[in-house]
């Protein structure tokens, strides 16, 4: 993980480190390694498609074994299906499908955080 990208997910990363255990930070906990994930795809050089499915797949097992909300658990398989197609891989699209099913599931503070990712990624995509 570069610096940008690092820089991009602080507020999450503070939210997560605040939050008790149980259900609500395993959903941050998701939430976080997802998006890491994902604005990963934006790096130069890019992953090799190899790399970026081997670790697409270990994400997504380790996502399932967590205890998260039904409508969050939803949408990240929703992105995990997104991030496995080529033509799918948008940062800023894939991020922002989640800012709805976060924002119910774990609270305005952690769509916030997302949201700041997202803006984040999109700058980054039109440079």
């Amino acid at each position: 993980m570069d610096g940008m990208t690092s820089e991009q997910l602080a507020p999450l990363e503070t939210l997560l480190a605040a939050a008790p255990r149980g259900p609500s930070r395993d959903g941050l906990f998701a939430v976080w390694v997802t998006a890491r994930a994902t604005l990963d795809l934006q790096l130069e050089p890019p992953l090799p498609e190899r790399a970026l499915r081997r670790r697409l797949e270990a994400l997504e097992a380790r996502v399932a074994r967590l205890r998260v909300a039904a409508p969050l658990r939803r949408a990240l398989a929703g992105s995990f299906a997104q991030l496995r197609e080529p033509a799918g891989r948008s940062a800023p699209m894939v991020l922002s499908q989640l800012m709805a099913p976060v924002k119910e599931s774990l609270g305005e503070k952690a769509a916030e955080a997302l949201g700041r990712a997202v803006r984040a990624a999109r700058r980054l995509a039109t440079t």
